[in-house]
């Protein structure tokens, strides 16, 4: 892990019950526990959304990716939409790769995550502002 901070700050956001959770610059086995338990304590606070923001995020190994798809499935457990923001096109070849492009609902910024008033969206295809991996 290349520095920062050891604590993941959750932030709720104006509107419908939405909580951001920012994501480190790198994901990778030195921290995705603080990304698991980030996104399990944004989950406790009952939001109809859980943006991860991955605006900052330029390096996800695989082990990073398994904590999105855990958060995905947590976050439907408890009847919430997990939005994962991706802007570096790194992070989105490894979701290309591994298909969690497939699962995850992913935008190519905060504000398109934001602003995507489906819920629960019914497909990619059916959202504009989502950005299709391909």
């Amino acid at each position: 892990m290349s520095g920062g901070s050891r604590h993941i700050q959750t932030t709720p956001v104006p509107g419908p019950q939405t909580a951001v959770v920012p994501l480190p610059a790198e994901i990778d086995a030195a921290n995705v526990g603080l990304v698991d338990a980030a996104m399990a304590s944004a989950l406790a606070s009952r939001p109809a959304m859980l943006i991860a923001d991955g605006t900052q995020t330029a390096f996800c190994d695989s082990s990073g990716i398994a904590a999105l798809v855990h958060a995905h499935r947590q976050a439907a457990a408890a009847g919430a939409q997990l939005r994962v923001v991706v802007v570096g096109s790194q992070v989105r070849r490894v979701l290309e790769l591994i298909g969690a492009h497939q699962l995850l609902l992913v935008y190519p910024s905060l504000a398109a995550a934001q602003a995507d008033g489906s819920h629960p969206p019914a497909s990619s295809a059916a959202d504009p502002e989502r950005q299709e991996i391909a």
